[in-house]
């Protein structure tokens, strides 16, 4: 059985999104229980050389948005990475699975041997195939920064766990 390419991307995406969007209405929870200033969170790193909590959220967003974006042909959306509160970055969240919900599966079905140049930091682009492109790429992206901003939640005591992580508002 083969695993078509909208398959492998536009349910994983809107699944771990949609999981993150939960994962952030908990950390809100958290910040109105305890009466804590939100920007303990959004301001938030694990070491002093990474980016804080809240562009953690804005590049697993941006992986997705670009990343289908790229593999379909369609251009992307552009956002102006001003979020700093917690409902602005659901927003992000929010306007970000609206785009990709547009994105017919015909537009990424077939597109798995397509050459996908992308940035690769700073001054460096990388390209890929389309398939190598989404699953050692765009995914492992996307699961990198959701991961990270579950574990800044969860290390400054917001009550997440895998569940969460996994299942979202599902579990």
């Amino acid at each position: 059985m083969t695993l078509s390419m909208s398959s492998a991307s536009l349910p994983v995406c809107t699944r771990m999104l949609s999981n993150l969007s939960h994962i952030l209405a908990k950390a809100e929870q958290f910040v109105e229980a305890k009466k804590i200033d939100p920007t303990a969170l959004t301001t938030y790193r694990l070491a002093p050389d990474m980016f804080p909590f809240t562009r953690q959220v804005l590049i697993a967003c941006d992986a997705v948005k670009n990343g289908v974006a790229r593999l379909s042909g369609i251009e992307a959306p552009k956002f102006d990475d001003t979020e700093t509160t917690l409902a602005q970055l659901q927003e992000r969240i929010q306007k970000t699975l609206a785009f990709i919900a547009t994105v017919p599966a015909a537009a990424l079905d077939g597109t798995e041997d397509k050459e996908i140049t992308f940035p690769a930091g700073p001054g460096k682009t990388r390209t890929l195939s389309g398939q190598n492109y989404l699953t050692g790429w765009m995914l492992p992206n996307m699961y990198f920064h959701i991961t990270t901003a579950y574990t800044v939640l969860r290390h400054n005591g917001v009550d997440v766990g895998k569940v969460d992580y996994l299942m979202g508002a599902q579990g």
